[in-house]
């Protein structure tokens, strides 16, 4: 059997997304493993999760580069360094400008049925306020191919709920996040899988 995909994660805040990829890897069931993390902020529980885990972890502050091209570039010099076969954005919230070299290799999970709600501004608790407010009966999450653009690039998978009438933001929010913790595993075994095939 081929090896497991090595990933790089690009964080920016609490690290939840991360800390559920560790745990799946450690009970077997992620053909993957993170190398190295990468935080678009300093002083955020992500970067202490990839700590405590002993995975390599780098700080390219957002606010310390000019541009987004200054900012991106950052982030590929550290990635080119290493032999990574998949980049996941696991809760990044800025915009990675990635060189053609990498498309079709970056996934993101959103907090949607894209493409309801989702693109610029509609991330965390914006996405599910804006399901309640316009009483949609399901909602759920995707996991998708990066691109350029917020919340685009090719569909790999999404998983669906049923909106409940007592749902508020913050339990539609939680029940919405247990189904991104099954999600972006599968996706990536999924891509492993498709990996394999073309390997083969």
């Amino acid at each position: 059997m081929r090896n497991p995909l090595r990933l790089a994660c690009l964080v920016s805040g609490s690290g939840r997304t991360l800390e559920n990829l560790i745990a799946v890897g450690k009970k077997g069931s992620l053909k993957a493993v993170v190398d190295v993390v990468i935080s678009s902020h300093d002083n955020v529980r992500a970067v202490n999760i990839a700590c405590n885990a002993k995975i390599d972890v780098f700080v390219v502050n957002y606010k310390n580069y000019k541009t987004e091209s200054e900012f991106s570039n950052a982030i590929t010099d550290i990635i080119d360094k290493r032999s990574i076969d998949l980049i996941v954005m696991a809760g990044f919230i800025r915009r990675y400008l990635f060189p053609d070299k990498y498309e079709m290799k970056i996934i993101n999970i959103h907090p949607s049925l894209i493409p309801k709600y989702s693109g610029k501004g509609f991330y965390g608790s914006t996405v599910h306020k804006a399901v309640i407010d316009n009483k949609e009966k399901q909602s759920g999450c995707t996991v998708h191919y990066a691109s350029h653009n917020y919340d685009d690039g090719p569909i790999i998978l999404q998983k669906k709920l049923e909106v409940s009438e007592k749902d508020t933001v913050d339990t539609l929010a939680a029940r919405v996040f247990k189904l991104e913790c099954e999600a972006l595993p599968e996706a990536i075994n999924l891509v492993w899988e498709q990996k394999l095939k073309k390997d083969t």
